[in-house]
């Protein structure tokens, strides 16, 4: 069996209106990867964050290879050997990587100065040490998000951490940095550490994980060896129920044109054209999926189509009215619905209430806002309280909870309730599922095809393939800012279609560009 590195017994937080561990146990043996899966919510954060020290706990011990602890801080964690690479990551992106690294413990000159060049000289060794392959002197601000994760691990492992936390370290990454980051995780298994790997993406617990203890609603259901438990059994216990991985659909209806792009040419952030001379359509009654590699003009597409950004050149038609031009509340009332990519920034007011969030794109309107504009909180309340019953968002104070308290899960049920309340024409759904548990998932998926067979039309923007392939009628490629090829999503060749993201045209050109007219 071996030691245990970590042993935390009757693990108890509550926090006001919600009890986020409930007399948790959780054993975790040296040298071995463990996964703490869960639902948004579960408790998986909030358990290792008091092993780091970020919180204290009501009740319980920790026994850290043995010895009895008291952690008060993360600095305590640290003597400990625990380092935590946390979700959003904690940079300073104006500073370079070794800076980052070393903030905190930085070598000194004789003098008591920085000393910046063995800073980056150990900065180094340790990226050859783990196969991390960093810059020591590049900016933060100007590397990947998989290169960030990097930082993080180094800035643990610079301070010798052997016990390494990662909380939900693939919501930002890209397939490929994916897979780079399990390639990470062995190497460091394989040097001696011991990992606790905070998820809920089961394919990535059966790639990495030896062992699994699975949390729901507070408390601990049951850990298991992961090699003798299949991904259906690990969701069946994480969410309490059978899950379904593939959505049951009816074949799709398509009808009138609802969403015409023409010619669309869009300029990014530093001036380049993102978008160019892109053609697409969506019909109402259908689900086309936008598949691309992260940056190939993704964003700036759907940035345009909402009234985020102003295109260079080209139409965007709504039931034949060019909509290029007209800002977003004009756009909101003629029937576009967004569902964007990031929730923070753009889908939610992470201080205001839910019911103030759920009502944000009709505040100015009846029944939210009577005469001269004033605000009728009351009707906000019941209309928020009926939305938390229709889409199962979990808010420990109702309507009147804060945003920002909420898991990610229901941040994002919140946000697709506001949006499909609206009833639009277009529905622009971006990333709908990125960070959230496989009942989530479920869940929103099922809403999205509800929507298609009620007659919407839904562009749906994913960087999982498995998604497009999943949910969508019709898949558009795109590369380079340019829509190479659209295919029937029945009998879709994966192959064929990551060729296409890659840039490679479909024969004959971007067959169905207007598919089903």
């Amino acid at each position: 069996m071996g030691e245990y590195a970590i042993e935390m017994a009757g693990i108890t937080k509550v926090f006001p209106g919600v009890v986020a561990n409930d007399g948790v146990d959780l054993r975790v043996r040296d040298g071995e990867i463990h996964a703490l899966l869960g639902e948004n919510g579960a408790g998986k954060s909030t358990l290792m964050s008091i092993l780091f020290g970020l919180y204290e706990a009501d009740s319980g011990s920790i026994r850290i290879r043995g010895a009895d602890v008291r952690i008060h801080d993360p600095n305590e964690a640290n003597a400990l050997g625990i380092g935590m690479v946390h979700q959003h990551f904690k940079l300073v992106h104006n500073y370079t990587v070794a800076e980052n690294i070393v903030l905190g413990l930085e070598p000194r000159t004789r003098t008591g100065g920085v000393d910046l060049g063995l800073a980056e000289r150990r900065v180094a060794e340790l990226s050859r040490q783990y196969g991390l392959s960093v810059d020591p002197r590049a900016r933060v601000e100007s590397i990947t998000v998989g290169m960030q994760q990097r930082v993080e691990i180094l800035k643990i492992l610079y301070r010798n951490a052997d016990i390494l936390i990662f909380d939900e370290p693939t919501a930002v990454l890209t397939p490929q940095e994916v897979d780079e980051l399990m390639a990470i995780l062995e190497r460091l298994r394989s040097e001696g550490k011991t990992i606790v790997l905070i998820t809920h993406k089961l394919r990535e617990i059966k790639q990495a994980a030896e062992r699994c203890t699975v949390l729901r609603r507070g408390k601990v259901v049951g850990t298991v060896e992961v090699a003798a438990t299949s991904e259906e059994a690990m969701a069946e216990m994480m969410v309490g129920r059978e899950v379904k991985f593939r959505v049951d659909k009816a074949a799709a209806r398509p009808g009138e044109l609802v969403l015409k792009i023409e010619g669309l040419t869009v300029k990014n952030a530093k001036g380049f054209d993102a978008v160019r001379g892109l053609d697409l359509e969506v019909r109402s009654g259908e689900i086309v999926g936008l598949a691309g590699v992260d940056g190939n003009g993704q964003a700036e597409l759907i940035e345009a189509i909402t009234g985020l950004a102003s295109p260079e050149a080209g139409r965007i038609l709504l039931k034949g009215r060019d909509i290029a031009a007209l800002g977003i509340r004009e756009r909101i009332r003629l029937g576009v619905g967004h569902v964007p990519e990031d929730r923070h920034k753009h889908g939610l007011v992470l201080k205001f209430r839910l019911d103030e969030n759920l009502a944000l794109k009709s505040f100015d309107r009846p029944p939210f806002s009577g005469f001269a504009g004033i605000l009728r909180p009351k009707a906000m309340a019941a209309h928020a309280s009926e939305m938390i019953g229709q889409f199962d968002i979990r808010a420990a104070e109702g309507p009147a909870t804060t945003a920002s308290s909420m898991s990610g899960g229901n941040q994002q049920k919140a946000i697709i309730a506001r949006e499909i309340d609206l009833s639009p024409e277009l529905l622009v759904v971006a990333q709908p599922t990125r960070g959230l548990d496989v009942g989530a998932i479920e869940y929103i998926h099922r809403r999205i095809v509800a929507e298609r067979d009620k007659g919407r039309a839904v562009l749906l923007v994913s960087y999982e393939l498995d998604e497009i392939l999943d949910l969508c009628d019709r898949i558009a490629a795109i590369s380079k800012g340019e829509i190479v090829g659209v295919v029937d999503a029945a009998g879709a060749d994966e192959r064929a279609i990551g060729a296409m993201m890659a840039g490679l045209r479909a024969p004959g050109g971007a067959q169905g560009a207007g598919a089903g007219a």
